[in-house]
């Protein structure tokens, strides 16, 4: 019997020919990544709690602060201390200030074919380049470092067939907002989303991680788009090579435990209301909602493609005296791109604030944190209660081109 593109993955670093889902397998991991949410908690475990503390293989491992960054009061700037510590002492990779720990990794390290790890939901984004990447809790990413293994159970794949290419105006966040409507947030629960056909490969890579990086939200495992040529390319221009064996398509054969077709021609401006993230409607028929804030940024949105997209909208604008337009760009690469281009002087020249580049609003801890009854359209991960700020402020989700927009007119659907 044939064989998904996870399956391949984990079969690989498993070490046998061939698995299936629901089979419970031991891997070797290829890499590992913790940010400053959780790291500072592992480090107390392996100071604290081990027999006998050892790593594996430090060059696996990548730290990155991009949660709080800079710090905001003293017991975040101790966590932050500890994980320096910790990398410096045992010759961890540590990223600190240069941006949100996902887009760092697809920047500098992710190949095709690999299995890793992450402490962070959203490791699913590591799809756009064709490998299997899931967030873990710190207890899971502790054994792992000490180890360099884990366990996993394999699991079931649900394809997605997209055939054409998105209408002007429509965004893969658009895309991958409607799939979680369609499916429901618990849609894809413990099963790999894997993108194929035409449509996605007509997608670049900085829209095939707008695709992966919200599988969670669906309940994903991972999420993954099949790797082509465009990846290759990808990380060559990165420094790395793409393993002409680690790039996976699932065969003719591989059983999947549902396929759905999707028109990308037919996909249309969506949002997400408060406070579910599979409460999604066309834009055209949302009601007029007057927002306090609009925030560009994220590991879904924060890259130049989006910037670019606002800029172009901006452009000869201004953004609403009554709204706080906040815009975090995803790395310092992202960030110095569009210094180059210009974008920054527009967006600014408009109005925005611009933050350094890290989670930000959409983390709702350190910046724009919004208050008791406002509003916010974001292109962040998520939009449930409390989300980015006071229990009884509302999240919706839109693309960089809806929240731009939004900032503008000062509502969603002005």
């Amino acid at each position: 019997m044939g064989m998904t593109i996870g399956e391949k993955i984990i079969a690989r670093a498993a070490g046998v020919e061939s698995v299936k889902a629901g089979d419970i397998q031991t891997v070797t991991l290829d890499r590992l990544m913790s940010n400053d949410g959780t790291t500072h908690l592992t480090v107390d475990m392996y100071n604290n709690k081990l027999k006998n503390p050892r790593i594996a293989d430090k060059d696996k491992i990548v730290f990155i602060m991009d949660h709080n960054v800079p710090a905001e009061n003293p017991k975040t700037a101790e966590a932050h201390k500890k994980m320096r510590n910790f990398a410096k002492e045992h010759g961890i990779v540590l990223y600190e200030g240069q941006g949100v720990c996902h887009q760092i990794m697809l920047e500098d390290w992710v190949c095709p074919g690999e299995i890793i790890f992450g402490a962070d939901s959203h490791t699913c984004s590591y799809g756009a380049l064709g490998a299997f990447g899931t967030g873990v809790g710190c207890t899971d990413l502790l054994y792992a470092i000490v180890t360099g293994k884990s366990w996993v159970l394999v699991p079931e794949t649900i394809r997605f067939n997209l055939h054409g290419k998105l209408r002007e105006g429509v965004y893969p966040r658009d895309l991958i907002l409607t799939i979680i409507g369609d499916i429901g947030a618990n849609g894809a629960n413990y099963k790999v989303m894997e993108f194929a056909g035409d449509g996605a490969h007509n997608l670049s890579i900085n829209d095939r991680m707008v695709l992966c990086n919200l599988c969670v939200e669906a309940g994903a495992k991972s999420g993954i788009v099949e790797p082509d040529e465009k990846v290759v390319e990808y990380c060559a221009e990165h420094g790395r090579e793409a393993k002409a064996d680690q790039m996976f398509v699932s065969d003719d054969d591989a059983t999947f435990a549902a396929v759905y077709e999707y028109d990308l021609s037919k996909i249309e401006p969506v949002v997400a209301r408060p406070d579910f993230v599979d409460d999604v409607i066309p834009l055209s028929e949302c009601p007029k909602v007057k927002i306090d804030q609009a925030f560009l940024g994220s590991c879904n949105n924060g890259r130049i493609d989006d910037l670019r997209v606002a800029a172009n909208i901006l452009k000869g604008k201004k953004v609403s005296d009554e709204v706080r337009f906040i815009v975090a760009p995803a790395s310092n690469a992202v960030y110095l791109e569009a210094l180059e281009e210009g974008i920054m002087d527009t967006l600014m020249e408009a109005g925005a604030q611009i933050m350094n580049a890290n989670c930000s609003v959409c983390w709702g801890s350190c910046q724009g944190v919004i208050g008791e009854n406002e509003v916010l359209i974001s292109t962040g991960t998520r939009n449930f209660k409390g989300r980015a700020g006071h229990p009884s402020s509302k999240v919706y989700l839109g693309s960089a081109e809806t929240v731009t927009k939004a900032a503008i007119t000062g509502y969603i659907n002005g």
